[in-house]
């Protein structure tokens, strides 16, 4: 199969060159794989990369671990191409249930994502790391990691002391069928409002944030209680999205426990802690200008103690450690990585990503101005509902209501998934709700169409005869699908599971336009419904994979 393969190219490139890290990547429509070993050895024989290119060649032509692999020289790269053979056996795997799935392996994962502070509901920009974090964490669980996913629970910061303040002074209710964390927003607001028109009303909540410190009980409930109320509003929008956690740590308890009181007397052995009135990390020898502050001068702990804290169980208690953070959080995530290396321990890999904004303008709890990820799933289903009414008005409303719920989670998730972290992007309703190419949609209508011609094939048995020019590119992108598991996984890049998906839908489309299924005979009807029966599992396996549902009617 092709990470077999890729394996054994990369095995025997390494025995030809005698070099341990070989550039081996895609070969995009030349070759199923294409290396640039060449240039590297030209640099250090000094001679032109093309002559090497084909020497090595010529060499891993005489290896009998690549029987059934081509390999060509064209210039200075190294073209492989998997034979029939090869291929065979990978359209066989891929007629099985989950595949795609790796060897289970040893190494635990911990993965941290969401963590939006409780102070009102989950927005787009929200959910732009919701669906990245829980999409990693179905890839490594595809990767066969032991993985477990956690929301880390800010119920100790200055926003929450404002939640609570509010709560304590609030004069309305909550509305009728209001969901309790946009109640929390709207008490939110309104005390940012009125700390803005009184300053001195700070004094009550520097106080709360002092009492709940210190621990006491009254105010530790009133804490609890207002961020319990946000986190179920949060579950259902999460429910809604299929965003699963497998744990909700609180940030207090590293408090309760005397883990960060024993973090910050750590720190305070290391050469460049100070205290100063407020006590603080001096990391300009790791490159750092900004002081790394870890208690304020009136003895309470900040963000930074408490986190350090967190990732020093973490760090701890798994082989690998994994956080998905907004673009806002690279200092701080820089300067913690450094912190946990001055202290001797793990440190995390941080998946950063930029804003979601709108057309307007950037989103802020604090001033009121946001969508709810909640509208957005409203809005999008209603619309998705539109959509599923004109292609299947024969349908109940029921089942049109299911399948849109569907498509719209299929919208969303895959209009987020399919733009790379580092890139930032202003969220437009049309684009999301496209049903067309680079949509979720149209991943989930290939799939369907699949299944469709799957019920009317009848009785058939596997038969591999990929002879056709849209047979092979179908064939050759199914038998690719377990190396992007792994490549996903690895690289920390999401993206490339829903590139692969899409790309997945457009061979399939391709090949049920060009290449007669029901309407073939013998052993070229039999091999093509094979082939069909591939690229259903191949899709629902990479739709369930990316968090959408893989629809048998659309």
């Amino acid at each position: 199969m092709v990470l077999t393969a890729k394996e054994e190219i990369l095995d025997a490139l390494c025995r030809a060159t005698k070099l341990d890290d070989i550039p081996l990547t895609e070969g995009g429509g030349h070759a199923d794989f294409a290396s640039t070993v060449a240039f590297v050895l030209a640099k250090r024989e000094k001679s032109a990369p093309a002559p090497i290119a084909a020497e090595i060649a010529r060499s891993l032509a005489k290896d009998p671990t690549l029987a059934g692999i081509t390999i060509t020289a064209t210039g200075p790269y190294l073209n492989f191409t998997i034979g029939t053979e090869r291929l065979t056996r990978a359209l066989a795997a891929a007629l099985e249930p989950g595949y795609g799935a790796l060897p289970s392996k040893d190494t635990r994962v911990v993965l941290e994502h969401t963590s939006a502070n409780p102070n009102g509901p989950l927005h787009v920009g929200h959910i732009r790391n919701s669906i990245i974090g829980d999409t990693l964490a179905r890839c490594f669980r595809k990767a066969g990691f032991p993985v477990e996913v956690q929301y880390y629970v800010n119920d100790m910061g200055r926003q929450i002391a404002i939640v609570v303040w509010g709560l304590g002074r609030a004069t309305s209710l909550p509305d009728p069928n209001e969901k309790p964390d946009h109640y929390i927003a709207r008490v939110y607001i309104a005390a940012n409002r009125a700390l803005e028109e009184d300053p001195g009303l700070t004094t009550a909540v520097d106080s709360l944030m002092q009492r709940v410190e210190q621990g006491d009980p009254g105010v530790e409930r009133q804490f609890r209680d207002a961020v319990s109320r946000c986190l179920a509003g949060f579950s259902v929008t999460l429910r809604d999205l299929a965003v699963p956690h497998d744990r909700f740590v609180w940030e207090s308890d590293f408090i309760r426990n005397g883990d960060t009181s024993r973090i910050i007397g750590q720190l305070r052995h290391l050469p460049g802690y100070h205290v100063d009135g407020k006590e603080y990390l001096d990391l300009r020898e790791q490159g750092f200008d900004k002081e790394y502050v870890i208690r304020r001068s009136d003895g309470t702990s900040v963000y930074a103690a408490r986190d350090l804290a967190y990732h020093t169980w973490k760090g701890r208690n798994f082989d690998r450690v994994i956080d998905v953070l907004g673009a806002d959080h690279k200092l701080i995530g820089a300067q913690l990585i450094a912190t946990l290396h001055l202290m001797g321990e793990k440190t995390p890999d941080i998946v950063h990503f930029e804003f979601v904004s709108l057309p307007e303008g950037a989103m802020s709890t604090r001033a009121g101005t946001f969508v709810s990820a909640d509208d957005l799933i409203r809005e999008v289903s209603m619309r998705a509902l539109d959509e599923v009414t004109t292609r299947r008005p024969e349908l109940s409303e029921e089942e049109r209501t299911v399948i849109a719920r569907a498509v719209a989670r299929a919208a969303i998730r895959y209009d987020i998934i399919r733009i790379s972290p580092d890139k930032s992007t202003v969220f437009n309703w049309k684009e999301a709700l496209n049903f067309e190419r680079q949509s979720g949609p149209y991943i989930q209508y290939a799939h369907a169409r699949a299944c469709s011609i799957l019920a009317k094939a009848g009785d058939w048995q596997p038969t591999y005869e990929i002879v056709t020019t849209h047979e092979v590119a179908l064939a050759r992108h199914i038998a690719r699908f377990p190396a992007v598991i792994e490549e996903t996984a690895m690289t920390l890049r999401p993206g490339l599971l829903a590139v692969y998906a899409r790309e997945l839908a457009d061979h399939f489309n391709a090949f049920y336009q060009f290449e007669p299924v029901l309407g073939s005979e013998g052993a070229t009807r039999e091999s093509r419904i094979t082939l069909v029966r591939a690229a259903q599992n191949t899709l629902h396996e990479a739709l369930e994979t990316l968090g959408i549902d893989a629809l048998r009617s659309m």
